[in-house]
């Protein structure tokens, strides 16, 4: 019996480790990487291969030498093989459309995918059978929140949005009490109150300012008052706005249309707006339009975060600034890149802490009926699972 268990042993094919590959980013003006090496080390102690192309860590602070020390293993970017060979690339935004499709049939592609209407990228994973984990689909329960990326990248761009505003702003944030005479504080108003509005709140109320804060749904006041700032009461209308799976719900046109008549009388007195409402894999309201803009005044700043779905306020362009009735309108959808390491360092958690449950002895099985791979899981093996993508 004994001899027949070894010959058993002998004649059994072992399993491949997973090869997990880490790509330098291609789109415009993106800075993060999608694993520190602290990540690779941790993918590594669980059995993986990792490969990282050349100075895919570069721009965020980690060198190649960093990666090595970590156990990964550095392929240069005209490496055809490791597209060809891995199992599973992590990626902040999506690959290019040559290298995916040079990816094999059931190669798992896990990012910040943008599905919503982005049939060129469906049209790929579906020609080419691959599975793909988007993250902007990962639903926003407690089990998630270690793997919410939306959420950390969020946070550092309320907080990097009012740095950008004092900088351009042609006044103090505090009030300062000088030989001169005093000089009164700032007026900022944020609308949305979501992650990235209440880290906007905080940052400014820490600069100084005077704050106050507009969203739709009431349960946010007790929140925005809890970090000193002030909520902008609402109009009531029949039908109320909420939300659905932590995120906010589209409004009727009944409601933004006296929404906008509120916030004009707090816009005409403002120094600053930040904009941060958007309503997930919709065009963003506009909320605040060209009268509006008429009636602040000039020298005020606006910070646009939701520029890259619309816009909140109109006029704004990604990554431009235009002097519009002498207000600066400052489209700022890639903030997060601005501030590369730690948005990296918190990407690549949410990423691990996200896939690691589902890696043995250096193998990947993707549990399907799992919550949070089932609600993130845009396709398997090519075939679509998530019709709402089609609905933008």
């Amino acid at each position: 019996m004994y001899k027949i268990n070894i010959s058993l042993a002998k004649n059994r094919i072992p399993q491949q480790l997973t090869k997990v590959l880490i790509p330098c980013e291609t789109s415009p003006g993106e800075r993060r990487v999608s694993a520190t090496p602290g990540a690779v080390k941790k993918l590594k102690n669980l059995g993986c291969d990792v490969f990282i192309e050349s100075s895919a860590g570069e721009l965020s602070g980690f060198n190649d030498f960093l990666y090595k020390d970590a156990g990964g293993q550095i392929v240069i970017r005209s490496d055809i093989n490791i597209w060809e060979d891995t199992d599973i690339v992590f990626c902040v935004q999506a690959p290019s459309e040559g290298n995916l499709r040079k990816l094999k049939k059931g190669a798992i592609l896990l990012g910040l995918l943008n599905p919503y209407g982005n049939y060129k990228l469906l049209e790929i994973i579906t020609s080419k059978k691959i599975s793909a984990l988007s993250l902007e689909l990962l639903p926003r329960i407690s089990r998630a929140q270690s793997s919410d990326v939306l959420s950390s990248q969020a946070n550092i761009a309320g907080y990097k949005a009012v740095l950008l505003a004092a900088s351009e702003l042609d006044r103090y944030f505090p009030m300062l009490m000088t030989a001169a005479g005093t000089v009164q504080p700032a007026k900022v108003v944020i609308l949305g109150g979501g992650v990235a509005g209440l880290q906007a709140v905080a940052t400014a109320k820490r600069l100084g300012a005077i704050v106050f804060v507009s969203d739709i749904r009431p349960a946010v006041k007790e929140q925005v008052e809890s970090l000193g700032a002030r909520f902008i009461e609402l109009p009531e209308v029949d039908e109320k706005p909420g939300e659905a799976g932590g995120y906010a719900k589209a409004v009727t046109p009944e409601f933004l249309s006296k929404q906008k008549a509120t916030l004009t009388k707090y816009l005409s007195e403002a120094d600053v707006a930040i904009c941060t409402a958007q309503v997930l894999g919709k065009k963003a309201p506009v909320l605040i339009d060209s009268p509006m803009i008429e009636k602040m005044r000039p020298g005020a700043v606006v910070i646009d975060l939701a520029v890259s779905q619309g816009g909140n306020c109109e006029g704004t362009k990604s990554n431009e600034t235009i002097i519009k009735d002498g207000v600066k309108l400052i489209g700022a959808g890639e903030l997060p890149s601005s501030v590369p390491y730690d948005a990296s360092s918190l990407y690549a958690k949410n990423l691990t802490s996200l896939i690691t449950p589902f890696i043995k002895d250096g193998v990947i099985k993707l549990d399907k009926e799992d919550e949070l791979i089932s609600g993130c899981l845009l396709s398997n093996e090519g075939v679509v699972l998530q019709n709402k993508v089609f609905e933008n």
